[in-house]
């Protein structure tokens, strides 16, 4: 089965094989269109300043359930105005701690609408630690 209306494009992170641009097709695309879509903060991009995820306003707070809801109202929220190859079906938030500081797993499970494939992706979101 082929799958091009699922897109091709050039791939994230720019990598070169061969002297060639490396390339995402299909899933991967929409995998890496995800990535991108977390990986920008809102006003981030050039002429598109609604583009990207409202998460990174989250860097400096405090690890509360409210938070966590908040990250994970954003996420769903980016993702249903930028990437409508998906349909969301769960996201879930789970901050952990280390010697590295606080971070957040934002695991996402999504399907994609073409094809009903299952798939998850697992984004690290790291917050600052506040002095003292």
């Amino acid at each position: 089965m082929t799958k091009p209306f699922l897109g091709r494009g050039v791939g994230f992170p720019l990598a070169f094989k061969d002297g060639d641009i490396q390339q995402a097709d299909f899933e991967e695309s929409v995998r890496q269109s995800i990535w991108i879509i977390l990986s920008t903060a809102k006003g981030e991009r050039v002429m598109r300043p609604d583009f990207g995820c409202g998460i990174y306003d989250f860097v400096f707070e405090m690890t509360t359930p409210s938070t966590v809801g908040k990250i994970s109202q954003a996420v769903r929220e980016a993702l249903l105005k930028f990437e409508p190859r998906i349909d969301v079906m769960d996201i879930q938030v789970i901050p952990k701690s280390d010697d590295e500081g606080e971070k957040l797993y934002i695991s996402i499970d999504y399907q994609v609408r073409a094809t009903n494939n299952a798939f998850n992706l697992v984004y690290p979101f790291y917050l600052e630690r506040s002095p003292g």
